[in-house]
């Protein structure tokens, strides 16, 4: 039985939207855990570098197993684990366990996020970038609906109710996916060590991760910083400001569902030209924004212009190295998950000791690190045939 294109797509959607509820779970139970089990700012902070810690693990180990394996096993796996998860985090009595479950979702996280990546490039053939940032729309869907659910139910009923019957849906999409058929593994005879090794030797691939770095870089900043940015800078109150983030969200969900279609008849570098023009315009407005509402418009436009990083690079990604297509994501999003937490690491380093007013040149200078290495990625595939 041969897969169907629209069926894997279709899985690849729900396990993108599972990952955007997983992504953004923790920031909106920590209040209620750091009141259960009376822990401070600290060790609350600590569960931040748990999961990032496990969605990195995850993304390292996905790749190989996946060009092994295949996708299905990994898919099936990890979408019962973070159910598993749920429900362990919602009935935990212990501190430790509280961080043993987040340590899974994060792991099993960064593997669905790699896997329908991965599996959308590789049943793409053609417009790779545009079907990835289609698939973006749904993990922006994930990430806005979790707080919007929680922001409902809260009222009627307990954070663990509903933390558990989100992990029991997280288990409906597994009949689904042993119901249909997925690409089969491209090293089912064995995984070639040697050729996986050289990957990370690779100029281009490389390129690509590093450019990945500094986007997922910005990406952080703007998702751990901006709130505190509206509160300090502009005396934006908690509700204003964390709507102002959602617009933010909004901004790169929307974009995404365009650049579905805009991919299709602009070719990718033009586009991620275009993109980070707009995202540095949206970040001269946010430096000068004397206003909520200023920074609203910034924030909704740098949304928009970050949304086509990563759909094209993993795209270009795909078309490289079709082969080993799900090893060359894992070392793609394992450095930018490196960036993402660097960056973060740092910038928190230069608001402690300089004040987080500084948010807005931070975005451009890494705007500016994306169009350098852009031109050189250019340079690199612009005699390689199909690469646009």
């Amino acid at each position: 039985m041969i897969f169907k294109k629209k069926q894997v797509f279709a899985a690849a959607c729900i396990g993108l939207l599972l990952f955007g509820v997983i992504l953004i779970t923790l920031g909106s139970i920590l209040p209620a855990l750091r009141d259960k089990f009376k822990i401070d700012e600290l060790n609350a902070g600590k569960l931040t570098l748990i999961l990032a810690f496990g969605i990195l693990i995850g993304s390292l180990v996905f790749g190989p197993v996946a060009d092994r394996r295949g996708y299905k096993i990994l898919l099936v796996t990890t979408t019962l684990l973070v159910g598993l998860a749920f429900q362990g985090l919602a009935f935990a009595e212990s501190w430790f366990l509280v961080q043993v479950c987040i340590f899974i979702i994060g792991f099993a996280g960064g593997i669905i996020n790699g896997v329908t990546n991965a599996m959308v490039a590789d049943i793409s053939t053609g417009d790779k970038g545009a079907n990835l940032s289609l698939l973006g729309v749904f993990f922006g869907i994930g990430a806005l609906g979790m707080p919007l659910l929680l922001g409902i139910l809260s009222k009627q009923f307990r954070y663990p109710v509903i933390l558990s019957f989100t992990g029991l849906f997280m288990l409906l999409p597994i009949v689904y996916f042993i119901g249909i058929k997925f690409p089969v593994p491209k090293q089912s005879k064995g995984f070639p060590v040697k050729e996986g090794i050289k990957l990370i030797k690779e100029p281009i691939l490389l390129l690509i991760s590093f450019f990945l770095f500094f986007q997922s870089g910005t990406e952080a900043l703007v998702n751990n910083w901006i709130t505190t940015f509206l509160q300090t800078e502009l005396k934006s109150t908690q509700e204003n400001s964390l709507f102002i983030l959602s617009c933010f969200v909004g901004g790169l969900t929307v974009a995404r569902l365009l650049l579905g279609f805009i991919l299709k008849k602009i070719s990718s570098y033009n586009v991620m030209l275009a993109s980070l023009l707009i995202t540095a315009a949206g970040s001269m407005l946010l430096l000068y924004a004397g206003s909520s509402t200023i920074a609203l418009i910034a924030m909704v436009i740098i949304g928009m212009g970050l949304a086509a990083g990563f759909p094209v690079m993993l795209g270009y990604t795909g078309q490289l190295y079709s082969n080993l297509s799900a090893t060359a994501f894992s070392i793609a999003l394992v450095i930018a998950l490196i960036g993402n937490m660097l960056i973060n690491y740092f910038f928190g380093f230069i608001s402690n000791n300089y004040g987080v007013s500084r948010l807005p040149v931070f975005l451009l200078a890494g705007i500016g690190c994306l169009f350098v290495i852009l031109f050189f990625i250019r340079a690199r595939i612009s005699k390689i045939e199909n690469i646009k």
